[in-house]
């Protein structure tokens, strides 16, 4: 820049001396405008318009610097200069606007082009879940026995051993309170082992008739290809004067004949459960080979479906039922069930979350 003599400091500058500080600085507009609006031309992004802005235009600013430079001038002198360097300023400002109008725009458009939308092509379809094939048997299960009359009743998961065994007539010795089945909390509290238990807290706030279902989550300690240690079941009870095991036959060959196809043949085998006598274990024909025999069956041409049974006058006992009054129930296994209306094999797929395994049931 000038050099800051003390003359200079003073105003002072001599004629001669004013020319050739008015020629330099001249010439360093010049130079700056030369380079300046070919740098801003050539610039190819925004960001490098900024910093052309900065190196010329900025506090420490190439133009900015003779301007400050300006003020060691007599007047007459600042002023000519002065006047060339704001020229130069706003043409250098307007070149750096346009620069950067015109990169703004063509980001703009090659962003367009790259994101653009061609509505001629066909659309990507949304893949549609639906319902887990569990779930799906649930609700159909429910619905069966909703038809025939029944309604739906819940409990807690996390009950007490009064409801999960002895309001059940299930003694302290019985193998089902052995450790290997039963989730315990504590010594009184435990993850249900069936819904049997919602069966109690009904008939204890409801006087007879009672008619209904319990679906829900149940667990015991068992895990193998056929087993989960949880698992879902749907609970059922009909209580009511003159109930007899024939209506426990015909509401069940109702329930095989709306799920598993109008003539499934059934056949109730004598069986034991300290909540029911008489007890039955009930089969239908196999689904697989239609009862003529095969390796799924083991040749016997049934399948087990579940378990049901007069409910024994002790349990009405503990609910403070009239032990005269008659009643049945029946318990059935919710994977069991879709096991073998859907053939499948191992109970372990329900829960492994395979998505190759569940897109087989896009319709349920």
């Amino acid at each position: 820049m000038c050099d800051q003599s003390p003359d200079r400091r003073r105003g002072f500058v001599f004629p001669g001396e004013a020319m050739e500080e008015t020629a330099r600085v001249e010439k360093q507009l010049q130079a700056l405008e030369a380079w300046v609006l070919l740098a801003i031309e050539g610039a190819e992004e925004p960001e490098a318009v900024e910093q052309i802005r900065i190196r010329v235009l900025g506090r420490k600013g190439e133009l900015t610097e003779i301007l400050r430079g300006l003020g060691a001038f007599p007047p007459e002198i600042r002023r000519e200069v002065g006047q060339q360097a704001n020229t130069l300023k706003t043409r250098i400002e307007a070149a750096l606007g346009k620069r950067q109008q015109v990169l703004r725009v063509a980001l703009l458009e090659g962003l367009a082009f790259r994101e653009a939308i061609d509505i001629t092509l066909p659309g990507r379809p949304i893949a549609r879940g639906s319902l887990h094939p569990l779930t799906a048997t649930l609700y159909e299960i429910i619905e069966v026995f909703q038809h025939l009359g029944f309604s739906v009743a819940e409990g807690p998961e996390v009950e007490l051993d009064y409801y999960n065994f002895e309001a059940l007539n299930i003694p302290k010795d019985h193998p089902a309170r052995d450790m290997q089945d039963t989730f315990y909390v504590t010594d009184d509290v435990l993850l249900r082992t069936h819904t049997s238990p919602v069966q109690i807290r009904v008939m204890e706030t409801q006087p007879p008739p009672v008619k209904i279902v319990a679906p829900g989550r149940v667990y015991r300690r068992d895990a193998d290809p056929t087993h989960s240690p949880m698992f879902h079941q749907v609970e059922g009870l009909l209580v009511d004067h003159g109930v007899s095991f024939a209506d426990l036959k015909g509401t069940l060959q109702a329930f095989v004949d709306q799920f598993f196809g109008t003539g499934t043949r059934v056949r109730f085998r004598p069986s034991f459960f300290p909540f029911t006598e008489p007890s039955a274990e009930v089969d239908i024909a196999c689904v697989m080979c239609k009862g003529a025999g095969c390796r799924v069956c083991k040749g016997s041409g049934f399948l087990e479906i579940l378990g049901a049974g007069m409910v024994d006058p002790e349990v009405f006992r503990m609910v403070g039922y009239d032990p005269e009054i008659t009643g049945f129930a029946f318990g059935l296994g919710v994977e069991r069930i879709a096991m073998l209306r859907y053939g499948i094999d191992d109970i372990r797929l329900f829960f492994e979350n395979d998505l190759r395994f569940l897109q087989q049931f896009p319709t349920l």
